[in-house]
């Protein structure tokens, strides 16, 4: 039987208990605030149906800009510009929470942030930032993105027609969408990871899909205007335009416990580099244990078990895309995806996300993919060490079976992650993932994350029925 180690593993702080400018919101909120607003209570009875909670109402979305403290503007971020993307990656970099203890901060490339902030259909008028009037340094960020979504085989609610064109149309009445969720996106775990799956292509002037969902991501605020409370006018200047856009409904992510969850998830975490994780005190050795005998427990082979594996190609996209679809719909809630989107979240990106896939040869001698896995880089800054100065994480991310075992695909995807010189392969127990974690030596986390739905009624569904990744 697999030996892990007997305490729970470090879990970033970002996803064990919230970012900083999250906790703060949620905690000047308070409980009173969530009865007003189209939630579940802590205390409500189980739901037995789905569907919105309350309607939606384009008429009322605020059509000014909200007021900032004085001596700040907004901007909207072209993170296809060089110097814009730049201004973004600092402000993370220098400004992102790090863990409670000051020992790590996520430290997100300038690949990864465009990956995760321009899918098909990003809007830069989704890209909301805060600079300075007088020196135009930027020191406020808050960005969301579309999703498509089932839940309970259900697709959450389309998102009504926005209030101009349905002012121009002449039409009355309101779609069936949901409604505001600008308070309710103050409860996301905005500033450490949620992200959606996505849109058409980034630039202010592309066209919004038909997705009816949003995630909201990389909520941050210069540390030294805290106190000037921009946080709060961010989320309600994101959801603004959001609702602008006739999207009225969120999914969103916390490790914090608010009104209600949808599911309770908890993060593992698989050794690839022992020494180093001991070393930066992300782990320790475990009772009785040496460090030999630890670097011989974790020890990988050279190669991938399943014949055929191979990374993801372009060409993969249309038959992967539809077999990723089809899978994920075992799951309760769960998202879809177009095969630009596929393509977008998937397709490798060298230092971004890691795809692979198997393939073998059919009945009637052509190579089908039969299987595909995948898992993504998100490295921390080990902060205050005199030896180290990264923590190279992989996350599992989306993947199908078929013919192979999802166990030997995700042990595939170790030996893969560990060639690639990752020092950590983290996984939530969501997906098939609770039934492989113990026998390939995943150690639990010692943190737990909570999945929310803002004006959507549900059952609540425990973590192996979910299939939504979030970043």
């Amino acid at each position: 039987k697999a030996q892990t180690p007997d305490s729970p593993l470090r879990t970033p702080r970002g996803h064990r208990q919230g970012m900083g400018s999250v906790e703060e919101i949620s905690e000047a909120v308070g409980h009173a605030f969530w009865d007003t607003q189209p939630v579940p209570s802590l205390n409500a009875e189980e739901e037995d149906a789905c569907g919105p909670i309350n309607p939606a109402d384009p008429e009322k979305v605020r059509a000014e800009p909200y007021n900032l403290p004085p001596a700040f503007e907004w901007t909207d971020l072209d993170l296809s510009d060089a110097e814009q993307a730049k201004e973004l990656y600092t402000l993370l970099h220098e400004n992102y929470v790090e863990d409670g203890d000051a020992m790590f901060r996520f430290d997100y490339s300038l690949d990864f942030i465009r990956w995760a902030m321009q899918p098909p259909g990003a809007l830069d008028y989704w890209h909301v930032g805060v600079r300075v009037s007088q020196t135009k340094k930027l020191v406020a960020f808050i960005g969301a993105t579309p999703a498509d979504l089932l839940c309970h085989g259900q697709r959450v609610e389309p998102r009504p027609p926005p209030a101009a064109d349905k002012a121009e149309e002449g039409e009355g009445g309101a779609g069936a969408s949901g409604v505001n969720i600008e308070e309710k996106l103050s409860g996301l775990d905005l500033d450490g990871g949620a992200t959606g799956s996505a849109a058409s292509s980034g630039g202010g002037a592309a066209e919004l899909g038909d997705q009816a969902v949003v995630e909201v991501n990389f909520l941050c605020v210069h540390k030294k205007l805290r106190s000037k409370r921009l946080a709060p006018v961010l989320i309600r200047e994101v959801t603004r335009r959001v609702n602008e856009k006739g999207i009225f409904q969120a999914t969103y992510t916390a490790g914090v416990v608010l009104p209600r969850p949808v599911a309770r998830c908890r993060y593992w975490h698989r050794s690839l580099n022992p020494k180093k994780l001991i070393e930066v005190g992300f782990s320790r050795l475990a009772p009785r244990m040496t460090m030999v005998r630890t670097l011989k427990l974790y020890a990988l082979p050279d190669q991938p078990v399943t014949k055929g594996v191979r990374a993801l190609k372009e060409e993969d996209v249309p038959s992967c895309c539809a077999k990723l679809n089809a899978y994920l719909r075992r799951y309760k809630l769960t998202p879809q995806l177009s095969e630009a989107e596929f393509s977008h979240w998937l397709v490798p990106r060298k230092g971004v996300i890691y795809t692979y896939v198997v393939e073998e040869a059919g009945e009637d001698g052509e190579k089908e993919v039969t299987d595909m896995f995948s898992f993504y880089s998100l490295p921390s800054s080990v902060l205050k060490h005199e030896k180290h100065t990264k923590l190279h994480a992989a996350y599992c991310y989306y993947y199908f079976a078929n013919k192979t075992p999802v166990q030997q695909l995700i042990s595939d995807a170790l030996v893969l992650a560990k060639r690639h010189e990752f020092d950590v392969f983290n996984a939530l127990d969501i997906l098939d993932n609770d039934s492989l974690l113990k026998e390939l030596k995943f150690g639990i986390g010692d943190g737990h994350l909570q999945y929310y739905l803002y004006n959507w009624r549900c059952p609540t569904v425990v973590a192996r029925e979910i299939g939504l990744v979030l970043l």
